[in-house]
Parts: C-alpha cells; structure tokens; sequence
C-alpha cells in the first residue's frame, strides 16, 4: 500500500491555480474554502503526485452512493484509493474538508436548459434539476451547512441562474434573493420526498420480515407507493375525523366536486415548482421587473 509521500500541488478546476496579487487587506477565508477553489498550496516543483484531491472525493462520492454519508471515513477512502489514511491528510485535512470537496463534486455538471419559453421555463428546469439531483443522491440532504460553501462548481449554477434571469430589470442582490428562495424550495421538496420514501421503505421491511440492509430494488414497488406515510391521510380523516372538530377541513371538502375539471398535476414536484414561480411572477410584475403584457 503505498503512502504517496510528495505533496499535491494547489490546481483549481481547469488546472494549476495562478496565484493573484494582493490589492489589501480582505478577511481570510477557511482554508477548505481556499483548496476548493485550489488556491490553498504553492505550486512546486517535482512530479505530479499519484494520488490527487479528486481521486479521494471521486472514491468518498462512490461510497456514500453506495452506502450512504455515514460509511464515508478516510480509513473506508484509502482502503479504495489503495493507500494509506496518512497520505490522504497530505491531500485533505480531514472528514471536514472533504464533506466539502463532496458537496461542490456533486454539482460538476450543470443542467441543459431549454432555449426556449423564457425566464420561466429556464428556472423551471434549473430547479427541478437540483431537485432530481438531490433525489439521486439522498446523502446530500445529510450534509451539514458548513459543508456547502461557495465552491466553483456551486456558483457556476448561481451564474446559470443568472444567465436565466438577465432579461429582467431586476437588481443584483433581488436576482439572488430568488435563487435562494428557489434553492429553499429545492431542500424542502427533495427533503419530504425522500424522508417519505425511506419510512414507506422501512415499514414494507418490517411487515415482510427482512433486515435493514434488503436492496429497495427487492421489494414490490406497489408496497412501497402504498406505505408512503402521506397515503392514508384521506383515510384518517373519513375514519377519525368529525366535522366537529375540524370544521374547515370538512367545509371544503363537502364543496369538492366529484369529477373536478381542474386538478394539480399527478406530477407533484412540477406542481410545486409552478406555484413557487407564481409567486416570484407576481412578485416581478410588481417590481416592474416584466411587463404586464409577458411571462
């Protein structure tokens, strides 16, 4: 097993980071802020190491894949990288540092937005892709705040969403209030779909029987869909519910139509998204961002 004793050179994404001058006095920032955007080591000379920052993210992103955020150790990495724990502190400082190297990997490829529809649609795409991004890879909800700081491949989305929202007069600091907002949205919807997934996966694993550790690929879909927490809450309320108690709740649902001619889409996460861009319509109509007359 090798130690992989050299030292890495500080390269940033597309190469060997060009140290710029200093023009004064700026507040530090953390040193796992300064390697992620590969400003953190002097270039030296000498060959390039064999192991690199990305070998060690890319072995820590297959890993927790495959068994989740809470296998990622850097004794677990350097069994897979085939070296020792010690040459992997020559590259990352630690589980700290790396959770940040991870969080920014996961967002190298940026979405292909539509050329067409405008603002909207643009933000449409671009949510709904961090959304399924987030739906592919659970784990990332598991990552603490401090482990999401402004890497480069996290604001090279922030810069496509600007690129979306160039046509409207809107400031600076307000474009970026709606990405947050949008990017709150994200966390929140891929947070209830997930943790509802997993509790319907847990009780199908109960009632059958099986240990925890039984692939979700094994079990029957169907049971799966019906042990969501949020499917029998129709249920509840015709069984244990009393106009009583809950007046409002009966009120509108007495006033339901039968066969109503409008529904949400079947597709929640899209039904969301819409009601979320309603809002930041109204909101840019009213700041005189768009005219009335367009979307």
């Amino acid at each position: 097993m090798s130690t992989d004793s050299a030292p890495e050179p500080g390269e940033g994404p597309h190469g060997p980071a060009e140290q710029t001058p200093d023009t004064g006095p700026r507040a530090e920032l953390p040193a796992a802020v300064q390697r992620l955007w590969g400003a953190a080591a002097p270039r030296r000379r000498g060959p390039k190491p064999a192991l690199s920052a990305a070998q060690i993210v890319q072995a820590a992103l297959e890993l927790a894949d495959t068994e989740g955020l809470g296998a990622v150790s850097m004794a677990r990495i350097a069994e897979a990288v085939g070296y020792t724990p010690m040459a992997l502190y020559r590259h990352v400082s630690g589980k700290e540092e790396l959770l940040v190297l991870m969080s920014d990997a996961v967002a190298a490829d940026l979405p292909k937005l539509p050329a067409e529809g405008g603002w909207r649609a643009g933000l449409e795409a671009w949510t709904r892709a961090q959304i399924e991004l987030g739906l592919s890879r659970p784990w990332m909800l598991e990552l603490p705040l401090s482990a999401a700081p402004p890497g480069p491949n996290r604001v090279r989305w922030i810069d496509q969403a600007f690129g979306v929202l160039r046509p409207l007069d809107l400031p600076p600091d307000e474009k970026l209030a709606v990405i947050g907002l949008l990017a709150q949205h994200v966390l929140g919807e891929s947070r209830v779909h997930i943790e509802s997934r997993r509790a319907a996966v847990q009780q199908v694993l109960r009632e059958a029987g099986l240990p925890d550790g039984t692939p979700e690929s094994e079990l029957d879909p169907a049971a799966i869909d019906a042990a969501n927490p949020y499917a029998d809450f129709e249920t509840v309320l015709t069984r244990y519910a009393d106009p009583t108690t809950y007046p409002n709740l009966f009120e509108s649902f007495a006033t339901w139509p039968e066969n109503p001619t409008t529904a949400p889409s079947d597709d929640d996460i899209a039904f969301g998204i819409e009601v979320v861009l309603d809002g930041i319509e109204a909101y840019l109509r009213r700041r005189g961002a768009i005219p009335d007359d367009q979307s």
